[in-house]
């Protein structure tokens, strides 16, 4: 049992009320109950506070004075929360050692320390580190490694030439290393091009349910270090994301694009290929990216929803924005 002290101590936050507050889970700031702790780190949640049933609210020292409840006072309300909330993460740990119906290469190689869940499959000449699990029927195929302390969810594969580095994360229906969309028109059909690269996974990135990664034509498609990616995500071929970055789900990267370190990707956004994203730079959610980005900052396209009239309207004006502005450029001429 964890206690407001104990809390308090262990992340270095000054705190108000009983130390001996006992808290045995977490909750939200409406339906938290006695025993959890809830958080606020959003102004339009505020009005939740008088009447929230939390043990203990981590927030801000402003939000401290109006907390009905032992708090602990953070700069950071939001990160604060986030450390806090593993603590009482149940995992789902699988036992150490091979699973009697997983089917493992005789050339594969496989850490004492590993643990492979049932009818998990590892193909010829894979690596899988100590500490790694892969869950029920999780493929990691040819020439795959499977870094220290990964964790791979039931049904992840891992095509081929997939290489983890240490601490990621893969979520449920992910497919790495799948062939990239590579085709040439030739002679009335399409042919396809050889996809002889892979893919390269920094530490500590995390892959969302359902992701897919294309391995590299030629070159391998790369994350670096402490990536992450939301469900649903298309990544193409030869794209290289930069550390830190943090991408929403279904958005879609296209091949060989550089998206740079520190990013910010909204929901749906849709990258072209062969572009460039620079550092530190936001993109809204359902934005349409035609061209490199190199500036630092918020980018956004598109049109928010309203009413359909309205929309519809509006949608015939736009069509006739290049010949109002000619017209409208004719008059400025004629006046001048």
């Amino acid at each position: 049992m964890l206690t407001l002290k104990a809390l308090a101590e262990r992340f270095g936050l000054p705190y108000r009320g009983d130390p001996g507050t006992p808290v045995h889970g977490i909750g939200t700031l409406a339906n938290a109950g006695p025993g959890q702790l809830a958080f606020l780190a959003n102004g339009k949640y505020a009005g939740q506070l008088a009447d929230t049933k939390a043990s203990v609210v981590v927030l801000s020292e402003a939000e401290a004075d109006a907390c009905p409840c032992a708090c602990l006072i953070s700069a950071n309300p939001y990160t604060s929360f986030a450390l806090i909330s593993v603590l009482f993460d149940d995992g789902d740990d699988l036992p150490t050692g091979v699973h009697p119906t997983a089917v493992i290469a005789a050339s594969a190689a496989v850490a004492p320390g590993a643990r492979i869940g049932p009818y998990t499959v590892v193909g010829e000449r894979a690596v899988i580190a100590a500490g790694a699990q892969l869950h029920a029927h999780t493929h990691v195929g040819t020439d795959c490694v499977v870094g220290e302390d990964c964790v791979l969810m039931p049904k992840v594969t891992l095509v081929k030439r997939v290489r983890l580095g240490r601490r990621v994360r893969v979520h449920s229906g992910a497919v790495l290393g799948a062939d990239g969309f590579g085709i040439a028109f030739h002679d009335g059909h399409w042919t396809k091009i050889a996809q002889l690269g892979g893919v390269a996974i920094g530490d500590d990135c995390e892959i969302g349910a359902n992701t897919t990664i294309d391995r590299g034509a030629i070159e391998d498609t790369v994350l670096e270090n402490d990536v992450r990616l939301d469900n649903q995500i298309q990544i193409g071929h030869n794209v290289r994301i930069g550390a830190h970055t943090a991408i929403a789900g279904c958005v879609a990267v296209a091949g060989s694009t550089r998206i740079g370190r520190w990013c910010l990707i909204g929901g749906a956004a849709g990258i072209v290929g062969h572009i460039e994203i620079g550092d530190r730079i936001t993109v809204g959610a359902m934005s349409l990216v035609t061209h490199s980005l190199r500036e630092p900052g918020e980018y956004a396209s598109g049109t928010p929803i309203q009413p359909k009239g309205e929309w519809r309207r509006n949608a015939a004006r736009f069509a006739r924005l290049d010949a109002m502005a000619r017209e409208l450029n004719t008059l400025k001429k004629s006046r001048d």
